[in-house]
């Protein structure tokens, strides 16, 4: 059955229309986005089927061209269309956490680190500096590692938040296996860091691990 023949409440652009688009599953989503399906396959189908090739929506959003374009349906006009997608959204981020936005709201944090963290095939922690008001100063990534690790040095991270003044810091690092449970490792270095910052009275206020679904928040979970 064509989705045009789907009860309203059904299609995926209705849906998202009436519910928002954290209603939707991947599939859908993915659906809206490739707007029409193959011969015999609804968009929806189709989606389901992208899906189940690359594991996962991340794996599709995350895969080279060359792997992308041999799925049936795909291409480089869809290729391209999804590379200004992620980059629009990298971007909206950019423009909403600027140097000098005050940290009000933990989702808008958790979205930004994200947009910019979940797309590395390698580890990489980077640190936001804020002011004594939570205001933004500036993202950095501090460190870049192998595929599932990097080393992070206290003293370097202290440099580099001595340099910015910064009176607080939120750390984030991903995990390329899109496993946001943290290590004993990662444990670990958030103490060491803590610790390192505390001698300068400054902050730690977070940790977020960015994978795949919700960020890992440290904080949240008592660690921080």
């Amino acid at each position: 059955m064509a989705i045009k023949d789907w009860p309203a409440d059904e299609r995926p652009r209705e849906k998202l229309l009436q519910r928002g688009p954290g209603a939707l599953t991947d599939a859908e989503l993915l659906a809206i986005f490739l707007r029409t399906g193959v011969a015999g396959k609804s968009a929806v189908a189709m989606a389901q089927d992208l899906l189940a090739e690359f594991g996962s929506l991340r794996s599709l959003l995350d895969a080279d061209r060359q792997s992308f374009c041999r799925s049936h349906g795909l291409g480089a006009a869809k290729y391209t269309q999804l590379q200004a997608v992620l980059e629009m959204a990298r971007r909206h981020f950019n423009e909403i956490l600027q140097r000098g936005d005050a940290l009000t709201s933990p989702e808008i944090t958790r979205a930004y680190l994200s947009a910019q963290l979940r797309g590395y095939s390698y580890e990489v922690f980077a640190c936001l500096f804020l002011d004594n008001q939570h205001r933004v100063i500036k993202l950095e990534e501090l460190f870049r590692g192998t595929l599932d690790s990097a080393s992070v040095y206290p003293r370097e991270v202290a440099k580099r938040v001595l340099h910015h003044n910064a009176a607080a810091v939120i750390f984030a690092h991903n995990h390329p296996s899109g496993i946001c449970e943290p290590s004993q490792s990662d444990k670990h270095i958030t103490d060491k860091l803590k610790q390192a910052l505390a001698l300068f009275d400054i902050r730690v206020l977070d940790h977020f691990i960015i994978g795949d679904g919700q960020p890992y928040s440290f904080a949240e979970h008592g660690l921080i």
